[in-house]
């Protein structure tokens, strides 16, 4: 299902020592061919591996092999309270687009999403 969800480019895993430190990957928006350049960002770092610059590392290649595949918009959802992972998308060169009230539910609660988005100046159109 994962392996499904997933563009099949564009996939990365940080790894120390033979550990997985992390991964990042990217979905598609859309099975219509106008959005194919378009593609949502996923980036985890496992909790040991935070504050060490792994998410910078992963979000930074992954933006570079979205544009070498033509991607040429990525988006994100954050929670907003995860405001790391919002400052680490804004150095990366994502801004915010606006904010989708109520959009999820985890653990019987609505949540709010931080929507972003970065368009690439070299891929694409």
């Amino acid at each position: 299902m994962w392996d499904a969800g997933h563009l099949p480019c564009c996939r990365l895993v940080a790894r120390a020592g033979g550990e997985a430190l992390g991964w990042a990957a990217l979905s598609p928006v859309s099975s219509r061919c106008v959005y194919g350049g378009v593609a949502e960002v996923s980036v985890y770092v496992a909790e040991r591996a935070r504050g060490r610059g792994v998410g910078r590392l992963l979000l930074s290649e992954l933006v570079a092999a979205s544009e070498r595949h033509g991607i040429w918009t990525l988006q994100a959802g954050i929670f907003p309270e995860n405001q790391a992972s919002i400052a680490l998308h804004q150095r990366a060169g994502f801004r915010l687009v606006g904010v989708r009230e109520r959009l999820g539910s985890m653990d019987g609660r609505w949540r709010d999403v931080v929507l972003m988005e970065r368009r690439s100046a070299i891929a694409g159109i």
